[in-house]
């Protein structure tokens, strides 16, 4: 496996493997890998000739008071996992790299990132566009694979391919959990053992919203509040918002009458977790 750490060497080994015809797969991470990135390394690993892996915490995606500082960098666990793996090069570039003295351009995909994470998170959506348009210039992928846990992550960068004409293949893997139904996600290693088992509630209150569906509720606003009574019912978590949407569009829905996305963020103490579930062929 090669390890880049410069943009100008990571361009360059992308840049050779192109001209030969290469199908070339990325993975963006910010690290701290899980099953759940090892899932999609492998998804891209049967479906590319060569499989990228970049690590990087981008600050420009942390608002104030958030995690940046603590969120968990263990770039040898990373290293050794990719090799086990068969990833093909990790490229991990320091700050500076990315963000050179004088940087200050950023890319907004404006409507999709309004609402939801948005919201809760000024300045994240931008954040996570403009990196990862920058890994796509530098890395040039064909496919590049995301999580389904981050739902409106997903349906924004698809949007970013799409109107910039970026030519890489979006490629959306399943979400990974454990067997209680709890995402897997960096910032579950946060959680107390207390604040663990409350942290199913999230995915009990998308399975409480989905079953109501289901069975035939088509009340957008009513499975929304049957999901925040779930909620409600468990004393550490508190919602940011749970939402009934178009999982194109990402919307509110009033009448259910297509597919649709459950949407939910919720925070444990200090921590906050998102997940999401999809009812429906989109």
């Amino acid at each position: 496996m090669r390890v880049f750490r410069s943009v100008r060497a990571m361009s360059a080994w992308s840049g050779t493997l192109r001209r030969e015809g290469v199908v070339i797969g990325l993975v963006p991470t910010m690290g701290a890998l899980h099953a759940g990135h090892r899932a999609l390394i492998r998804a891209a690993r049967l479906s590319c000739d060569a499989v990228v892996v970049s690590l990087f915490v981008n600050p420009r995606q942390f608002g104030a008071g958030e995690d940046f500082a603590r969120y968990p960098r263990r770039i040898r666990a990373d290293a050794a996992l990719c090799r086990v793996e068969g990833v093909d090069a990790l490229f991990a570039p320091p700050r500076r790299d990315i963000y050179p003295a004088g940087f200050q351009t950023s890319v907004v995909v404006r409507d999709l990132s309004r609402r939801w994470e948005g919201a809760a998170r000024p300045g994240h959506f931008e954040g996570v566009v403009t990196i990862v348009t920058k890994l796509f210039t530098i890395v040039r992928p064909d496919v590049a694979f995301f999580g389904q846990k981050d739902f409106q992550q997903a349906v924004v960068v698809r949007r970013l391919v799409e109107d910039l004409n970026l030519g890489v293949r979006i490629a959306i893997h399943p979400t990974v959990r454990e067997p209680d139904g709890l995402a897997l996600s960096s910032r579950n290693q946060y959680l107390s053992p207390r604040q663990r088992r409350a942290a199913t509630v999230l995915y009990d209150a998308l399975q409480v919203g989905c079953a109501s569906i289901q069975a035939g509720q088509r009340s957008g606003e009513r499975v929304k509040r049957l999901m925040q009574e779930r909620v409600g019912q468990e004393p550490l978590a508190r919602a940011d918002y749970l939402a009934v949407c178009d999982p194109r569009t990402l919307e509110p829905i009033e009448r259910i009458a297509r597919a649709v996305v459950l949407l939910g963020a919720v925070r444990i103490g200090r921590i906050r977790l998102i997940d999401n579930a999809l009812i429906g062929k989109r």
